[in-house]
């Protein structure tokens, strides 16, 4: 009579070796030879090879083991036995019993060769088979972990405010509609006015990672209708440079603790080495950012106001010749292309207090100091031609003392991408939102 072993993972196995154990996990292959039976049994912190020497009649070992299926669910109790001649940690399980779990159907519907698309189909196959795909949830844990610690360390309270709105946020474009009892209601695209009312509310520095909602029809390998956003909210700033002090400390501690606990790991799975940002990260104003791009032939015509894709890769590679750094703030973006409630230069109304960080070219986040004055607020909403009327409560926060503030939005699946080199975000995000895309 086997007595019940408690599970021990297959990363453990070396201190066990002449113990009878059990593991636990899915059938990676079979190799089921005349003689002997092969099972590799994978869990999410490794592989083990189970080996069995037939029995013939009557050997249930062998009976369970035939019935296998790649990724059925197994659980393995055997004797751990040192062999060197075994590729996986020079150990193998000789089985004593074999139950199956959970018998996987077969042929799997996505192999090696299975495009993305049809991946994301049956992502939680893709996700528990792929190395990458396991270690990129993990590098999310850790990441948000750092975040987290450095805003704490900072006196940051954590706010959860609402995704339903009675009103279009912001501009009322890219928010998505839908049926709330007798009227409708809107899907928040950022959590700004929530953060900013926070700052009203006396709460000095606010930070919440929650979803964010955008209904652009965007096809892009960036883009994502439901993404994670990290925002921050800071009160009683000096301005602009303050908010992005706080990014550019938190992005160091956090990238630090994902460089110390996966790094090796990110080399050996994705190539790709985590290097720790030195701070201050460069910055630039748009006006300088334009001047060296177009000295370079970019928008020869002299028309674009805002950085397209291939304008944010330009000057992240100009940056990085210059300083060595793979991080850049633009900075004072032209007000008719930033919303109303960025606070404008007494000096140069022109021009916005706002940045957005490139990493890598690719711009993971937006901020911006806020106008907290309430007369100016209405001015610079009409100029943009809006209607405060919607607005009102938003408004309402800037009536009564509230303090200079400023804050940012960053896009957590963004960060990852850069960070593991991946291709798109829909490798990013465990379940993707797209335009064509609302399953699994």
């Amino acid at each position: 009579m086997i007595h019940m072993t408690s599970r021990v993972l297959v990363s453990g196995l070396r201190e066990h070796v002449g113990q009878t154990v059990s593991v636990s996990g899915w059938v990676n292959t079979l190799r089921l030879q005349r003689k002997m039976q092969f099972v590799v049994v994978r869990d999410h912190t490794g592989m083990v090879q189970v080996t069995h020497k037939r029995g013939g009649e009557g050997d249930e070992v062998e009976t369970a083991l035939e019935g296998l299926t790649p990724e059925s669910a197994v659980r393995i109790t055997g004797r751990v036995v040192d062999n060197p001649i075994v590729k996986l940690g020079g150990l193998e399980i000789i089985p004593e019993s074999v139950e199956v779990l959970n018998r996987a159907e077969t042929p799997l519907p996505i192999d090696e060769q299975t495009g993305l698309e049809h991946r994301l189909d049956w992502r939680f196959l893709d996700v528990r088979r792929r190395p990458q795909a396991q270690l990129l949830f993990a590098v999310q844990t850790t990441l948000e972990q750092g975040m987290r610690e450095y805003a704490y360390g900072q006196g940051c309270t954590e706010m959860h405010t609402p995704k339903l709105m009675g009103t279009a946020s912001e501009s009322g474009a890219e928010v998505f509609k839908l049926g709330y009892f007798d009227r409708s209601a809107y899907l928040a695209q950022s959590p700004q006015f929530f953060k900013q009312m926070a700052i009203s509310a006396g709460v000095d520095k606010v930070f919440e990672i929650g979803p964010v909602f955008r209904a652009e029809p965007s096809f892009t390998s960036r883009h994502a209708t439901e993404f994670t956003g990290v925002d921050v909210e800071l009160a009683w700033i000096d301005g602009v440079e303050d908010v992005m002090a706080f990014e550019e400390q938190m992005l160091a501690h956090a990238i630090a603790k994902v460089a110390d606990a996966h790094g090796e790991a990110i080399q050996e799975t994705f190539g790709v080495e985590v290097t720790v940002p030195t701070t201050p990260f460069p910055r630039l104003t748009m006006a300088e950012t334009q001047e060296v791009l177009r000295a370079k032939g970019w928008d020869p015509v002299g028309v674009k106001e805002d950085l397209d894709p291939e304008g944010e890769r330009g000057i992240a590679s100009y940056i990085k010749e210059q300083t060595g750094h793979e991080w850049v703030f633009v900075t004072h973006y032209p007000t008719s292309i930033r919303p109303f409630y960025h606070m404008r230069p007494t000096d140069d109304p022109g021009v916005t207090l706002s940045f957005d960080l490139l990493w890598k070219g690719l711009e993971v986040t937006t901020g911006a100091q806020r106008e907290h004055r309430y007369d100016v607020l209405l001015k610079q909403a009409a100029e943009k031609g809006m209607s405060t009327e919607p607005m009102q409560d938003y408004l309402n926060a800037f009536r009564y003392g509230c303090p200079p503030h400023g804050g940012l939005g960053m896009g957590l699946g963004r960060v990852l991408m850069v960070m593991l080199g991946l291709d798109s975000i829909r490798e990013a995000t465990f379940l993707f939102r797209g335009p064509n895309r609302l399953t699994p």
